[in-house]
């Protein structure tokens, strides 16, 4: 019977993986699903002539390092035109965002270039120390950061200072947002407490704006899928290989459980994972827990895992007014992806 296999059955609450600093720097690539983007693939939508721009923009960006050709002996080099040293990428959820900041990174000379996200740059900073953090990335020549959202006043001030100084060393930067830089932190904590910092790191960003509609709404839509009780055990485990592995947790035990990892290593939780179970889910009432959720999520949509749950739908976790406030559309991202990992 399918219920009684337990080969390839794990639990994400066993798990406590450990990363070296070295082990956190080689691990700044894109993730798997990104592994191949390139600004050829990228499908924009033709309804938003924005996103045909930004990929016009990115090509000039990543061209930016090959010096500028002469016109023949008797002729002078054109001066290239200025170009700031980073590149803001704003835009809603779901318009390819992170696609074209991959897309960049491959383009872009190596063999130092780094990609992670907001929360693997900071958790590296703390591992290494900050001077060790400079040393270590001074002389890359592009620094990717995704989602770059400010959920800690102190972060404002390590990752503006961080990038100003590589700035300085010739290293060019590229993030994504659902906020414009100068908007970071808004709704959050003091922001204005925090200004020259933030406008600092404004300073060195051309931003681009792109809009458009979610694209995992565009093929997938309604609600997160809710799977019966009595049928979670067949759905959990339909399709796969044998040998293949698949987690099955109870949603307040995984809750329980991220609280005691930090988030840099959620993506080292889901390893091998090919579908991960959640039983019991249930709206939470907690922030704290709600934003532990989405940096989990987000991990587990990069590995593209898809997810079997029970209880309430995924799309309806976030409860009170959490859609209403600072942190609106972290969790509506993670929402969109719930619902697209669950119809997977």
């Amino acid at each position: 019977m399918s219920s009684a296999r337990t080969l390839g059955r794990v639990s994400i609450t066993d798990r406590n993986p450990q990363s070296s600093a070295a082990e956190m720097i080689a691990s700044l690539v894109p993730p798997p699903q990104f592994a191949t983007a390139s600004f050829e693939s990228y499908r924009p939508d033709p309804d938003f002539p924005g996103q045909v721009a930004a990929v016009e923009i990115l090509r000039e960006f990543a061209g930016s390092w090959a010096p500028a050709k002469g016109g023949g002996f008797f002729s002078r080099k054109k001066k290239a035109p200025a170009t700031k040293p980073g590149v803001y990428l704003d835009g809603g959820f779901g318009v390819g965002k992170t696609h074209l900041l991959a897309s960049l990174w491959h383009a872009a000379p190596g063999p130092r270039k780094y990609f992670g996200t907001f929360i693997e740059y900071t958790s590296l900073v703390g591992a290494l120390g900050y001077q060790q953090t400079v040393q270590a990335m001074t002389g890359a020549t592009l620094i990717c950061i995704d989602e770059f959202e400010l959920d800690d006043p102190g972060d404002t001030m390590v990752m503006t200072r961080l990038l100003g100084e590589l700035v300085k060393t010739g290293t060019r930067i590229a993030a994504t947002s659902n906020t414009p830089p100068n908007a970071l932190g808004e709704g959050r904590f003091a922001a204005s407490d925090f200004l020259r910092e933030i406008q600092a790191m404004s300073d060195n960003f051309d931003t681009l704006r792109i809009d458009g509609t979610d694209y995992r709404r565009r093929s997938v839509s309604g609600h997160a899928i809710i799977t019966p009780e009595e049928e979670y055990e067949a759905a959990l485990e339909r399709g796969l290989d044998a040998d293949a592995e698949f987690s099955d947790d109870n949603f307040d035990s995984l809750m329980a459980h991220l609280a005691t990892v930090h988030p840099s290593r959620y993506m080292a939780l889901i390893g091998r994972i090919q579908r991960l179970g959640l039983r019991g889910v249930h709206e939470l009432t907690s922030q704290t827990e709600a934003l532990r959720l989405v940096a989990f999520i987000d991990r587990v949509y990069d590995a593209q895992v898809p997810i079997v749950a029970t209880g309430v739908a995924l799309d309806s976790v976030f409860g009170g007014d959490m859609l209403g406030g600072g942190y609106r559309k972290k969790y509506l991202r993670a929402v969109s992806r719930m619902i697209a990992l669950t119809n997977a």
